[in-house]
C-alpha cells in the first residue's frame, strides 16, 4: 500500500483619532475618513496571508495530509482514505511496535508505503504459517482479522540496528518486510495519526 501527499477570521480594527484645528466658523467642516484605519480589503489580504503562512508552517513541520492507495492495511485503512501524518513525532519520541508509519519504499524511494511496525532493532522475529513470533513469544495481533491472515512462513532473523520490520494488516495481500526486508530508520518520515475522510472512517489510528 502506498500513500500520495494533498478558519475563522479575526478582524482587528484600530481607531486612530487625531487632534485637528477647528475650521473657521464661516467654513463648513468637510467630512474626512478616520486617519490610520485600513480598509476592509487590506485587512482581508493580511488575514489571508497570515492564514496561508500558518498552514505552510504546519504542513511543512508538523502535519501532512496523505491519501492511501491500496488495501494492504484493511480493515482499518481503505483505499483512498485521507489521513494526517505527524512528521515531527519521531523527533521527540521513539518508534514503537504497533505504530502505523509512512516511509519511503526501500526499492524505490520515490514511492511511499504505509505499514505497521512489528519489530524493533535487536528483536528476533520469525513467522510460522502466518503466526508471528517475537523474541520467543507469539505476538497477539488483534488488528489482523482472521479472514486477512495467511499461512506464509519466514525463518528467524534479528532486526539490524536502526531498522524496523513492517507488515500490512491485510497479510494475504501485503507487500512488506517479508519481501523487501527491514526498513532503515532514515526512510521513515511520518507517523499516521488521524483519518479525516471519509467521515465514516474518521478517527485516531491505533
Amino acid at each position: 500500500m502506498s500513500t500520495a501527499p494533498q478558519d475563522s477570521q479575526n478582524t482587528f480594527s484600530g481607531a486612530g483619532d487625531q487632534a485637528e484645528a477647528a475650521p473657521p466658523a464661516s467654513a463648513p467642516a468637510s467630512p474626512r475618513a478616520p486617519a490610520g484605519k485600513p480598509n476592509s480589503f487590506v485587512l482581508w489580504v493580511r488575514d489571508l496571508l497570515v492564514s496561508a503562512a500558518a498552514s505552510v508552517l504546519i504542513i511543512t513541520f508538523l502535519y501532512q495530509p496523505v491519501r492511501v492507495e491500496g488495501t494492504s492495511m484493511l480493515p482499518r485503512l481503505e483505499d483512498r482514505d485521507r489521513l494526517f501524518i505527524n512528521k515531527f513525532a519521531y523527533h521527540i519520541e521513539a518508534i514503537e511496535r504497533g505504530d502505523i508509519v509512512v516511509f519511503h519504499y526501500p526499492r524505490d524511494p520515490e514511492k511511499s508505503y504505509i505499514k505497521r511496525v512489528i519489530a524493533l532493532p535487536g528483536d528476533r522475529i520469525r513467522i510460522d504459517r502466518g503466526a508471528v513470533w517475537l523474541n520467543g513469544k507469539r505476538l497477539r495481533e488483534s488488528y489482523v482479522p482472521l479472514e486477512y491472515r495467511d499461512t506464509r512462513s519466514m525463518p528467524e532473523m534479528v532486526i539490524p540496528p536502526d531498522c524496523y520490520f513492517m507488515m500490512g494488516d491485510h497479510r494475504s495481500i501485503s507487500s512488506d518486510s517479508r519481501e523487501f526486508g527491514p526498513v532503515e530508520r532514515s526512510l521513515i518520515y511520518g507517523k499516521a495519526v488521524f483519518v479525516y475522510w471519509p467521515a465514516k472512517d474518521a478517527g485516531v489510528l491505533r
